[in-house]
């Protein structure tokens, strides 16, 4: 069934935003091979954007970490709004991991989902 997210958003499945461009119907159940197949392609454009992001970070022994976690923001806020995280890149290009956690924390995406922010904020602090 399609909900609505704490933004009000209409999500499916794990949290796929529902587009205009989406067949869903509003209380259709969807069995979970559907959901699973839409989630892999939302997982898939999700790692490909991380990758893309990290493309101008060298990798390092913590750069699996810092893949997931770019993954999963990118999974939550597409890669234009990961993008947008200007210091927290500035910080990565540095490898100050401290510092990258602390501009994810400050940060509109912290104030809208708190427990999810500061899980992957506290994830990049321990790569430092």
């Amino acid at each position: 069934s399609i909900y609505s997210d704490s933004l009000g958003f209409a999500t499916i499945g794990y949290g796929h935003l529902v587009l205009p461009t989406d067949n869903f119907v509003e209380g259709v159940e969807y069995s979970k091979e559907e959901l699973d197949l839409v989630f892999d392609k939302d997982f898939e454009i999700a790692l490909n954007s991380a990758d893309e992001l990290l493309s101008d970070i060298d990798p390092n022994e913590k750069f699996t970490t810092i893949r997931g976690l770019i993954c999963e923001m990118c999974f939550q806020l597409g890669k234009t709004g990961v993008a947008k995280f200007k210091n927290m890149w500035k910080c990565l290009q540095e490898d100050n991991f401290i510092g990258a956690s602390y501009e994810m924390l400050d940060s509109r995406w912290n104030k809208q989902t708190p427990n999810r922010c500061k899980k992957l904020a506290d994830l990049m602090k321990s790569c430092g």
